[in-house]
């Protein structure tokens, strides 16, 4: 481990005036950026790590469409933190998606992440998405990393639901496993998060970041296998419950409550596989206390991996299958040949038939024939004239009653309907963005100016239609609404920039004050439904109390032209005011 470590030292200390060796063992075993539920970029945790300080550099100031070797051309800011940027970008000379860091050449972690990227490229295993360059040239140092479209974060599928049992089984298996030959060789993660782990199309697991996220955010730690497994123990906990296993909320999950501590999987949620939830409960709680109080705990990658394939293995779910129709019977012969017949059985050939009727040939048989059919349209029409004259008069005995021509009054046969309200009120409104600026806070006025031709339209989003799978969008965006005052709502009718917008309304609860995440909109007025261009939403019998409502929109359209975007045009709020 240290061989391999100083060699890869000693290739990043090509261009510069002070030895490596120490910046470099940070930056590719020490720290995770999360074990105790604080957010990704907040304080790290004692126990495990501590983030270093970074000397004040500015990020670099660049732009779309800028080119770095005459080769990689950057097109959208992903991140910018800590005086560096991330980028997805172009490879012209390959033609393919790749992703960029940023920072200034004298930004005090630079020459550790120049380290950590090229530490991490010697590496070359096909579990971690791979270094493809490291460079330091005008003044500016940059990491070139795969790219991969196809893959979704674990964030985004823990968005939908907890994992099923074989699927977690298969996350904990192989992060586990690519985690004990990366310690092998002297490297750690340190910021083992869901979004750090991203999942292909076809199945397989893929870690992003190794040694070098922890490098630029300058994240370190005397303990590094441990801080890798409690953090992997983390991912397996939050797949199983759908909870984050610490008291604070993190990467959209809701954490456990507050003073009971740590608590086992199956008593958070019903039918975690119990398997399961012991090993995450063993990779956690390094002191030894799981749910059984019997296995020792796992203190590092490869004792876990080792827990994992001791266990009996999880089969995936079996296929759902439908059974075939009921056989019917025909009166003739069809699909009897070369299939044997039960004893005591009669065949299609021994079943008795009853004989036609002979048919009427004669000349008074067809005179008969065509009498009846006279006699038949005769009848029919008469009968329908007489339907006709009763119907008529009896809406005309109605008419002149001056009972029924009030469809608004409530009677036995025309009940009458519940009225969704007047339109109310709206005082403000703002745009939603719990994780983030607002990224067009001056358009959100024309979401209630009366004209159904002005919108506010999100950014275009590249890659992933849930808003590029962005952290800061991770829970989506959308139009608060302010009412000025506690209002029954009883309908909303929302015109949409485009259609195909999964869209869901919510409502904060009356003690309210300033709502700014998604938490605090706990109140459901409409589900998430894909919408066309006008969605219409009506609850007159069971309106919602409320002042605040969110109009929150969690996935995007294609606009056509290579991304995603989407946008509202009008808002309108109907109920009242008691």
């Amino acid at each position: 481990m240290a061989e391999r470590s100083t060699a890869a030292v000693d290739v990043a200390d090509n261009s510069g005036n002070e030895p490596l060796t120490a910046q470099a063992a940070q930056a590719t075993s020490d720290g995770v950026d999360i074990q105790n539920g604080r957010a990704a970029d907040g304080p790290m945790p004692d126990k495990d790590g501590e983030r270093s300080k970074a000397a004040p550099a500015a990020a670099p100031e660049l732009h779309s469409g800028h080119k770095l070797a005459r080769r990689y051309r950057l097109e959208e800011c992903v991140t910018r933190v800590d005086g560096f940027s991330s980028w997805r970008a172009m490879d012209e000379k390959l033609r393919r998606a790749v992703g960029v860091h940023l920072m200034p050449a004298d930004h005090a972690r630079a020459r550790s992440v120049l380290a950590a990227a090229r530490s991490s490229a010697l590496l070359g295993d096909p579990r971690f998405v791979q270094v493809l360059d490291a460079v330091e040239e005008n003044d500016l140092v940059y990491v070139v990393h795969e790219w991969l479209p196809d893959a979704t974060e674990l964030t985004a599928l823990l968005a939908v639901g907890p994992l099923e049992a074989h699927e977690a089984y298969q996350l904990v298996s192989q992060v586990s496993q690519a985690m004990a030959a990366a310690h092998r060789e002297g490297l750690a993660h340190l910021r083992l998060t869901p979004s750090a782990i991203l999942r292909t199309s076809t199945g397989q697991y893929r870690i992003r970041g190794l040694a070098v996220n922890a490098a630029l955010r300058g994240i370190t730690s005397e303990t590094p296998q441990r801080a890798d497994t409690e953090a992997i123990g983390a991912l397996l906990y939050a797949a199983l419950t759908q909870r984050w296993p610490y008291e604070s909320d993190a990467y959209g999950l809701t954490g456990l409550p507050k003073g009971v501590g740590l608590i086992a999987p199956d008593q958070v949620r019903a039918g975690v596989h119990r398997g399961l939830g012991e090993l995450a409960m063993r990779a956690l709680a390094n002191d030894g206390a799981t749910a059984s109080r019997q296995e020792p705990a796992c203190t590092t990658p490869d004792e876990l991996a080792k827990a994992v394939a001791a266990m009996p293995r999880i089969r995936p779910p079996e296929p759902a299958f439908t059974a075939p129709p009921e056989y019917q019977h025909t009166t003739y012969q069809q699909g009897i040949y070369g299939r044997p017949t039960p004893p005591g059985v009669n065949t299609p050939q021994s079943r008795p038939v009853a004989p036609p009727p002979p048919p009427l040939q004669s000349r008074t048989g067809r005179a008969l024939k065509w009498g009846v059919a006279a006699l038949l349209i005769a009848a029919l029409g008469l009968g329908s004239w007489q339907l006709a004259d009763t119907l008529l008069d009896h809406n005309t005995q109605k008419g002149n009653s001056g009972t029924n021509n009030n469809p608004q009054t409530g009677t036995e046969d025309n009940p009458k309907q519940p009225e969704a309200g007047k339109q109310l009120e709206i005082k403000d409104v703002s745009e939603f963005s719990p994780h983030g600026e607002a990224t067009k806070p001056k358009d959100v006025d024309k979401t209630t100016d009366g004209k159904s031709d002005t919108a506010w339209i999100t950014p275009q989003y590249l890659g992933f239609s849930k808003f590029g799978n962005l952290d800061e969008r991770k829970d989506g965006s959308g139009i608060v609404v302010d009412l000025g005052k506690l209002q029954n709502v009883s309908a909303l009718d929302i015109d949409l920039y485009v259609a195909n917008q999964v869209v869901e309304v919510r409502a904060a609860p009356q003690s309210a004050s300033h709502p700014d995440s998604l938490s605090d909109f706990s109140v459901t007025i409409s589900n998430p439904e894909r919408a066309g261009k006008n969605l219409q939403i009506t609850r007159p019998q069971d309106p919602v109390f409320t002042r605040y409502v969110l109009v929150h929109i969690t996935d995007l359209p294609s606009d056509n032209d290579g991304g995603y975007r989407g946008g509202i045009s009008e808002i309108k709020v109907l109920g009242s005011s008691s």
